[in-house]
């Protein structure tokens, strides 16, 4: 099975329309609802964790695409603030993609966005806070 999260930004238009329901009906997704902020006649909000076939997740993805949604993966909106962060590599023990790793022999904490899943597990274990979740350019949310 394949998990990803992502934020779902739908049209003022589409606000009303059973989008979701189709995504779980015809693509055979699941999701978890981790965020929602939707208000008639505005711009809706919606983080979710998408669960699938890799194939039919590509699947409803492009669909919501194709209805006006726009997608953005969560790991890609995963941060680090490297004036808080001190290097002491808590975040790496518990990092399974390999994004925060601790490189030797200087022991720097490296972070690689392109391998981050988006789990936000560096984000709770962080004792500095120093990653951050954006959900939007310029809003950061601690998890």
């Amino acid at each position: 099975m394949y998990n990803r999260i992502f934020v779902l930004k739908f049209p003022k238009e589409n606000i009303d329309q059973p989008i979701i329901c189709k995504l779980v009906k015809e693509y055979e997704v699941e999701f978890n609802i981790l965020k929602a902020d939707i208000n008639m006649q505005q711009e809706g909000l919606l983080v979710l964790e998408l669960i699938g076939h890799k194939a039919k997740v590509d699947e409803g993805l492009s669909y919501l695409k194709s209805v006006g949604v726009k997608v953005e993966r969560v790991a890609a909106s995963i941060r680090r603030d490297d004036e808080k962060c001190f290097q002491c590599g808590a975040c790496t023990g518990i990092c399974s993609t390999g994004a925060l790793s601790i490189s030797r022999p200087d022991m720097a904490v490296p972070f690689e966005p392109e391998k981050c899943s988006g789990c936000g597990l560096c984000v709770a274990v962080c004792p500095v806070r120093a990653m951050v979740v954006c959900l939007e350019q310029g809003m950061a949310l601690p998890a």
